[in-house]
C-alpha cells in the first residue's frame, strides 16, 4: 500500500512544526488520525510513537507556544520518525468509537495501527512508545501484549500506579480549578500556552472515565508482562500521582522489564511536554532511545 498523507482530512491543528503532516492509519477497521514527521533526507533510525493522555489529542506532542516545545520537530532533527496518534475515541475515530475503548481494546487498536504503519513506512529498529498520563496506561498495556517484540522501549510521564488524591471527577484541563492538577505553577509554561492548548483538548470518552479509577488494580498484572525497557518521569509539580520513594519502589517491584529507571523533572508540571522544560525532557527521552539502540547493537554484535 502506498503512503497516504491526508491533506484533505479534517484539520484539527491550525499550526504545526515545519515538516509535520497529517496522517491516518487503518487500525483494524478503525481510522486513527495523527501527526507524522520523518527525518530530512534519510531513513529513520527508529520510530517514536507518541501516545497522548486523557482529554488531550495528538497535538500535545507538537506544542506551538514556543519552538523548543515540539517532540516531533526535535525527534526528526535527531534522525527519528515521530508518529503522534489520536487514541481511539479522539480525533478522526471519535465518530467511529464515540464512547472510546477499554485499555485492552486500545492496545489491540494501537497494534493494528502499527501494523499499517509498518506496511507503509520504514521502521528500522522498531518502536519507542512515548506516553503521557492515561496514554501511559495504554502504552504499558500495549507493551504487555507485544508478542512480536517490536516495541523496543517505553518512556512514560505523568503516570504512576496510585493516585495521590480522591476525586469525584477529573477537572477539565483548562478549567480555573484545574491548574494544580494539569499544569502546576503557570510560570512553568511559555506565554500563550493556554491559547495554543485549546485546540488540543477533547472530551474524555466515557469508557476511559469508567476505567480511570481501576488502574491501581490493573497495574500489577500489566506490569508483570512488560519486557521492554521502561523509563518513568515524574514532574516536580505532579499532583495526580504518588511518586515518593516508597511508591516508586513498589512500581519497580511489579515490573519485569529488562531495565526500569525513574526520573524526576525539575520545574515541570503534569503537562510536561508543553512547558519550558519540555525540550530537556524530550532530549532525555531521545537519549533513552539512544541507549536502547546501543544496547540492541551490542547484543546483535
Amino acid at each position: 500500500m502506498g503512503r497516504r498523507e491526508t491533506p484533505d482530512m479534517e484539520r484539527t491543528y491550525a499550526t504545526r512544526t515545519s515538516g509535520v503532516k497529517d496522517v491516518t492509519l487503518d487500525a483494524g477497521g478503525i481510522t486513527l488520525s495523527g501527526l507524522h514527521i520523518e527525518p530530512p533526507g534519510a531513513s529513520p533510525r527508529a520510530v517514536v510513537v507518541a501516545v497522548h493522555g486523557g482529554g488531550m489529542t495528538a497535538g500535545y506532542f507538537d506544542g506551538q507556544a514556543h519552538p523548543s516545545v515540539s517532540l516531533l520537530g526535535l525527534g526528526a532533527s535527531l534522525g527519528f520518525a515521530v508518529l503522534s496518534l489520536d487514541r481511539p475515541g479522539y480525533g478522526r475515530s471519535a465518530r467511529e468509537v464515540p464512547h472510546g475503548q477499554s485499555l485492552t481494546e486500545q492496545s489491540a487498536t494501537l497494534h493494528a495501527a502499527l501494523d499499517d504503519y509498518s506496511r507503509r513506512y520504514p521502521t528500522a529498529e522498531g518502536f519507542l512508545l512515548v506516553a503521557h498520563s492515561f496514554g501511559g496506561k495504554v502504552a504499558l498495556t500495549a507493551a504487555a501484549d507485544d508478542e512480536r517484540g517490536r516495541i523496543i522501549g517505553l518512556d512514560i510521564s505523568g503516570c504512576g500506579h496510585h493516585y495521590a488524591t480522591e476525586f469525584s471527577e477529573p477537572p477539565g484541563a483548562l478549567a480555573r480549578d484545574s491548574w494544580k492538577w494539569h499544569w502546576g505553577p503557570l510560570r512553568l509554561y511559555p506565554p500563550n500556552s493556554f491559547r495554543f492548548s485549546r485546540p488540543l483538548l477533547a472530551p474524555m470518552p466515557p469508557v476511559e472515565e469508567q476505567e480511570l479509577r481501576q488502574w491501581s488494580e490493573f497495574f500489577p498484572g500489566v506490569a508483570a508482562r512488560v519486557r521492554a525497557p521502561v523509563r518513568f518521569t515524574f514532574a516536580q509539580y505532579e499532583n495526580w500521582w504518588r511518586h515518593d520513594a516508597d511508591a516508586r519502589a513498589e512500581m519497580v517491584g511489579h515490573l519485569r522489564a529488562t531495565t526500569v529507571t525513574m526520573h524526576s523533572q525539575p520545574d515541570a508540571g503534569h503537562n510536561i511536554s508543553l512547558g519550558w522544560t519540555a525540550r530537556s525532557y524530550h532530549l532525555r527521552v531521545l537519549a533513552f532511545l539512544e541507549e536502547v539502540l546501543a544496547r540492541r547493537g551490542q547484543v546483535g554484535a
